[in-house]
């Protein structure tokens, strides 16, 4: 397979997968969530869109680093936390609720410290394309509690 192939697969992939879980943020945004109370740190909701585009190009690009030189194998920390991302928004906004998203959360932070950590050791630059999704996720953690203990 060549290297524009496994790059669009990687960067279109991550896209396509981080797009899927919007289904649940739809009928949410507007109506549920807006009537949560919400600390003042939180960032206006055009935002998360442009953020979350940034940040799966990031990641996709990542994984196609490893998988370019170091085979679809050692990627292998790639797909848990996809996983993980995407029934995070299902569990906050599918579901509406934040206190089972608060700790799921905690478990994709974990995965992301392992994908970045796995990355990192077979190619360095993937530790710059990675950490800003674990600041945004750290962010995001921080987020989801002010909003659990604000509407408990």
């Amino acid at each position: 397979m060549g290297k524009v192939t496994q790059f669009i697969i990687s960067v279109g992939g991550t896209l396509l997968l981080g797009s899927l879980p919007s289904v649940f943020t739809f009928g949410s945004i507007d109506t549920w969530y807006e009537g949560l109370a919400k600390p003042v740190f939180t960032p206006p909701n055009w935002l998360f869109g442009p953020a979350w585009t940034i940040l799966f190009i990031l990641m996709g690009t990542a994984h196609y680093l490893v998988w370019s030189r170091h085979g679809i194998k050692a990627t292998w920390s790639f797909y848990p936390q996809m996983v993980l991302n995407m029934l995070w928004t299902f569990l906050f906004f599918g579901l509406q609720a934040p206190f089972p998203a608060l700790l799921e959360i905690l478990l994709l932070i974990f995965a992301i410290s392992i994908m970045l950590l796995s990355f990192g050791r077979k190619e360095k630059n993937t530790r710059w394309l990675l950490a800003p999704y674990l600041l945004w996720v750290l962010f995001a953690t921080a987020l989801n509690t002010s909003i659990w203990l604000l509407n408990r």
